[in-house]
């Protein structure tokens, strides 16, 4: 029954955006405003819950169910309709989404307390959520497109919240245009993917695209131009190289959102289009290839730059797009259920982290830089806490949720990819730990280096709750995704559940690498030892001893400057990109196309007929005896006509 209405776990958001927006300035309660903004998302979970547990009570072999509202489009052949489909994967994706969802809406209460605008805020997060549910049940390519274009305008929304505040060298109006621009980028790709689907399949739907993909033979060069175009859209909803650089500028933006669209929506986009469409992927191997060089290089490239931010936000955000890189890793070798099976715990932890990073911002009076932090542990010892299961999390430590997603990436880039794969993501592993940590003891350890006169305290229960329940998430989120090395073959949870999705995409694999216990449990002991070495590294580093960071920084000066500086790719691209456009639009879009040739083609259009009715209105002088002139000569001259002809 509730299946049937997953249709209603859409549209709550949406009633709630559109109260929020319409309603909300004239309701003067901030309580009132929070309660409609978490109320409409806490249904929403509650419909796609109760659906999960009647898709689980079901057969394998029916647990995908289409809900169709109307025919949305029909045009010659192509035939779309406005559907849901509610399936083990799609399922998983809402319950993320609104789930994690709702602790933010819950949290932002708090957070956005006394701000002017509260209702215009929570409207926005409503509709991010309405967009983001549109995009992950979505039956066919176009409403899913839909959804996708709805979650780049909700972040531009969002992200220029405080459109005139500064942010580094710009505005936060600035950080959203640029996020904006960057995912059309992608957005295009996307597009012709999509052009191209139906040219080859002739339809659009899933079950239609997708069934064919499995029984008909394409050409490898078709296979490989849609799943690199589509792609290429995954590369900007999902911040991977070469799109990357909007995504830690989406910190701009309040901190509840910087959590919204880092842990559970607009980035897990790519992710989730990626492993929806597996059986095409599968199929592409130089796509597959490209997907694991390209996931794998951003996540050791971010890391890298996040071992030396000093913003408490900037350092997370880097952490989100190595992350995603991770999950790209995985999908690459074709570990789909290990791709989102990091996004679900990574939704987890990144939003915990994202939000106890905010807890300590709103508590240090907008202050974000962690070298004047430390000693937060006794002021905030439940932000303390929550934020240090995160940080363990994301680190590897065992048992906690981010050791068993993360390992299962991690052995799956080893025994279904290559050696050279496992060794760069594990020193990119070892680099997470290292820099979380580094945050984590310059800002809750140690001495104080902050003003007394801060008057520093614990955030209030609205948003202490949310992070209590997402660490609680964090530390036995992992657990239904144990592998088949301490729970046999069948009692990994989260796989047998998502099997009935990828089982026709891993049916294409021909080849596998080695699964030996033997070996997968001697890489699993070195993966948790390296994050507990890389802990007590950041430790004796950060606090008992700086001596050797600074001689590090001072013997290795251009290297700290690069990372510092993060490539200086936003300088390249400003180089090469950004400045010629702005040139040619200036020097020839402008000034020559608009202003010489459109404008001087309709100004030389209006100065003919300028002239030539000056000329005419001479001849309408009034004088009747120049009209009979003219009449007379008129008459003459259609005389000498009739005579010649």
């Amino acid at each position: 029954m509730f299946t049937n209405l997953i249709y209603l776990a859409v549209f709550f958001p949406l009633i709630g955006f559109i109260l929020n927006s319409f309603l909300g300035r004239k309701i003067k309660s901030e309580k009132v405003v929070g309660i409609i903004g978490s109320g409409a998302v806490g249904l929403a979970f509650l419909i796609s819950a109760f659906s999960f547990f009647e898709v689980l009570a079901l057969p394998v072999d029916e647990r995908t169910i289409i809900v169709t509202l109307f025919q949305w489009m029909k045009v010659a052949n192509l035939d779309i309709s406005f559907g849901y489909q509610v399936d083990p994967l799609s399922l998983v994706m809402s319950l993320i989404v609104t789930g994690v969802g709702l602790l933010i809406h819950v949290y932002s209460i708090g957070y956005m307390h006394g701000d002017k605008g509260f209702a215009r805020f929570f409207a926005y997060l409503n509709l991010f959520i309405f967009m983001m549910m549109n995009l992950i049940l979505a039956d066919n390519f176009v409403l899913l497109f839909l959804g996708w274009e709805g979650v780049g305008l909700c972040s531009y929304l969002l992200i220029g919240f405080w459109y005139d505040r500064k942010f580094e060298k710009s505005t936060t109006a600035d950080a959203a245009k640029k996020a904006f621009i960057v995912n059309r980028i992608g957005d295009f790709g996307f597009l012709l993917g999509m052009f191209l689907i139906y040219m080859t399949y002739g339809s659009l739907k899933f079950s239609e695209v997708f069934l064919f993909a499995d029984k008909i033979p394409v050409p490898e060069i078709t296979l490989t131009l849609i799943t690199l175009f589509l792609f290429i859209g995954a590369t900007g909803k999902s911040a991977q190289i070469p799109l990357f650089v909007w995504l830690p500028d989406a910190m701009a933006g309040p901190t509840p959102v910087s959590a919204l669209i880092h842990a559970a929506t607009m980035v897990t986009a790519g992710v989730y289009m990626v492993s929806r469409c597996s059986i095409l992927f599968i199929q592409a191997e130089t796509t597959m290839m490209i997907i694991a060089v390209i996931g794998l290089a951003t996540a050791f490239i971010a890391a890298t730059i996040g071992l030396v931010q000093n913003d408490i936000k900037k350092v997370l955000a880097y952490s989100t797009v190595s992350q995603l890189g991770f999950m790209f890793l995985a999908l690459g070798v074709g570990a789909f259920t290990a791709g989102i099976f990091h996004l679900m715990t990574h939704a987890f932890f990144k939003a915990l982290l994202f939000l106890g990073a905010g807890s300590v911002i709103h508590a240090m009076h907008d202050e974000q830089d962690i070298r004047k932090m430390g000693g937060l542990k006794s002021i905030m010892p439940k932000t303390y806490w929550t934020f240090l299961a995160a940080a363990l999390a994301i680190s590897g430590i065992p048992p906690l949720s981010g050791f068993f997603s993360k390992d299962e990436i991690l052995w799956k880039s080893f025994a279904d990819g290559s050696s050279i794969l496992y060794v760069i993501a594990i020193t990119t592993a070892m680099m997470t730990a290292f820099y979380i940590f580094r945050l984590f003891f310059l800002t809750f350890e140690g001495k104080r280096r902050w003003s007394e006169q801060l008057h520093l305290h614990e955030s209030p229960s609205v948003m202490t709750v949310p992070l209590i329940i997402l660490g609680v998430l964090s530390v036995i989120g992992g657990l239904i995704g144990m592998p088949a090395l301490f729970v046999g073959e069948n009692g990994n949870l989260f796989a047998s559940w998502l099997a009935p999705v990828f089982q026709p995409a891993l049916s294409k694999i021909t080849h596998y690498g080695e699964h030996s216990h033997t070996t997968e449990f001697l890489l699993m002991i070195l993966s948790a030892g390296i994050a507990v070495v890389s802990i007590y590294l950041a430790r004796k580093f950060y606090l008992q001893n700086i001596r050797p960071i600074t001689s590090l920084v001072n013997n290795f000066t251009k290297l700290y400057k690069l990372l510092l500086n993060k490539y200086w790719i936003d300088e390249v691209y400003d180089l090469l990109v950004v400045n010629p456009i702005k040139t040619a639009s200036e020097k020839f879009l402008w000034k020559v196309n608009d202003v010489k040739i459109i404008d001087g083609f309709l100004n030389g259009t209006a100065a003919f007929f300028d002239s030539g009715s000056k000329f005419i209105r001479k001849i309408q002088n009034g004088v009747a005896q120049f009209y009979a002139l003219v009449m007379v000569f008129g008459i003459a001259i259609i005389l000498f006509i009739l005579f010649i002809f």
